[in-house]
């Protein structure tokens, strides 16, 4: 800790770096950004220079051996996330990962393992779960006030152009990306549907590249099984314009609820009078520009993270929770290959 405030350090100065940077300087009476790098020197000096920490790395593992710095943020190309992971647990750091944790099982399984090891905490970013109207609409459903569960849908359309795909070498890579429009962009509300359902006990799935010159998917349906016995469907694509709003839609034998990105566009169930007062809030932003993502989530995953070190307790959503989305996706791509229902083991 550096004047009583926990130190930061950002490895990944690219698209989502700057959107932590914003996190740590919202909790500015607790946090302070040390540090940053990146292989991209130039990148590096900007961000420093950008967020005043002054001090910036080509090699991460230099960033690593600064005793300022309590925490690091991992905003790495996916598939090198694990790396970083576990170079920071050994240097007794705890790490917050940008979504998703890594782009294979044996990767995430790797990185958790080291945070246990050497007593360090994790935290990945699935900054939807902190909203109010997710938390909300999580308790209603655990409540059973929407009944017995029957329909969990989400709508995950996103739009990224040609250019977005050229702009860096790692993106739409089986080895660094982990995938496509599900991985990339869909993953936040695939672990969103998948923790206020309870858990996805099967998928049967089509992955298919509609639009862009690329080896992964850009367009997905999948049709799932949840393990309360509910049926739902799921959408992802980055390959339509304009992009749209994030829809989830939840029905219960009792009730329904649609929410669009942090609102509540429908409430309605038995015998109930009142709704939840979640109107127009900011939006979560990123289904068109990935730069308009908020930072209000990341902001607030950063504070719980500063709790849990105080508190010695997990993470909002820690390593293995954080797994749980790359799993479903894993299972959806092996539907789509094999031509099969896939169903997705609770180990």
């Amino acid at each position: 800790m550096k004047n009583g405030k926990f130190g930061f350090g950002i490895v990944g100065c690219g698209v989502i770096g700057p959107t932590h940077a914003n996190g740590i300087v919202a909790n500015s009476d607790v946090a302070e950004l040390i540090a940053v790098a990146d292989v991209d020197e130039s990148k590096a000096k900007k961000m420093a220079e950008d967020f005043k920490c002054n001090l910036y790395y080509r090699d991460y593992r230099d960033l690593l051996k600064n005793k300022d710095i309590d925490i690091v943020n991992i905003c790495t190309p996916s598939g090198l996330h694990g790396e970083v992971v576990i170079e920071a647990a050994k240097a007794g750091k705890h790490v917050i990962v940008e979504k998703p944790l890594e782009v294979t099982l044996k990767k995430c399984d790797a990185a958790i393992n080291a945070c246990r090891k050497n007593n360090v905490k994790m935290a990945v970013i699935f900054q939807r779960r902190t909203f109010e109207s997710s938390k909300i609409l999580k308790k209603a459903i655990e409540d059973k006030r929407l009944g017995k569960m029957i329909l969990g849908d989400a709508y995950l359309k996103y739009y990224r152009s040609p250019e977005y795909y050229k702009s860096a070498g790692w993106r739409a890579t089986w080895e660094l990306d982990g995938g496509g429009a599900l991985m990339n962009q869909g993953i936040h509300g695939i672990d969103l549907i998948n923790w206020l359902m309870g858990g996805i006990s099967s998928v049967y799935a089509y992955c298919e590249t509609k639009a862009r010159d690329i080896k992964v998917e850009d367009t997905a349906v999948v049709l799932v099984r949840y393990k309360n016995g509910a049926l739902g469907v799921i959408e992802g694509t980055t390959s339509i314009f304009p992009g749209l709003a994030t829809r989830f839609e939840i029905s219960g034998d009792k009730g329904t609820v649609v929410m669009e990105e942090q609102s509540f566009i429908k409430w309605e169930i038995q015998g109930e009078t009142e709704k939840p007062d979640i109107g127009k809030k900011e939006k979560v932003g990123g289904s068109s520009d990935p730069k308009a993502i908020t930072n209000v989530g990341h902001a607030a995953q950063i504070r719980d993270m500063i709790e849990a070190i105080k508190n010695n307790r997990e993470p909002l959503v820690n390593g293995e929770e954080g797994k749980k989305a790359v799993k479903v996706i894993l299972a959806i791509y092996e539907s789509s290959r094999r031509k099969k229902e896939v169903k997705i083991s609770e180990e």
